[in-house]
């Protein structure tokens, strides 16, 4: 199948919007407009996560190692933020919000792409 990369990035990009919107009714203090504003919220955190992740992380790396990796939670809520930033409709306030939201994103996102690839 030739197109199959385009399709699987489409997915993957759909359960992630998916994964966003439902951590957002799920955290309060987060807030979102709608699933097309997670969509859009998606790609704006893709940026800031290419951008800015890999400084962080590297900056971060002796905490990372001394929590045990933890610490990545805290990371991936600060690239939230910032993501909220820069997206109309998308909101995170607070500090704690925007940790536990890392968390459950990244639980949401696992589950979502566990059910969506174990049939194909």
């Amino acid at each position: 199948m030739p197109h199959y990369w385009l399709t699987h990035w489409l997915i993957n990009w759909l359960l992630s919007a998916l994964a966003l919107y439902l951590m957002a009714q799920m955290i309060p203090g987060i807030a979102i407009r709608g699933f097309g504003t997670a969509m859009i919220a998606t790609v704006v955190f893709g940026f800031v996560d290419v951008i800015l992740g890999p400084v962080l992380r590297f900056l971060a790396f002796p905490f990372t190692l001394v929590t045990f990796g933890l610490f990545l939670f805290v990371i991936k809520g600060f690239l939230l933020k910032v993501a909220a930033v820069f997206t109309p409709g998308f909101s995170v306030e607070g500090c704690l919000p925007a940790i536990l939201g890392s968390v459950v994103l990244t639980i949401l996102s696992m589950i979502l792409r566990y059910f969506a690839w174990a049939n194909l």
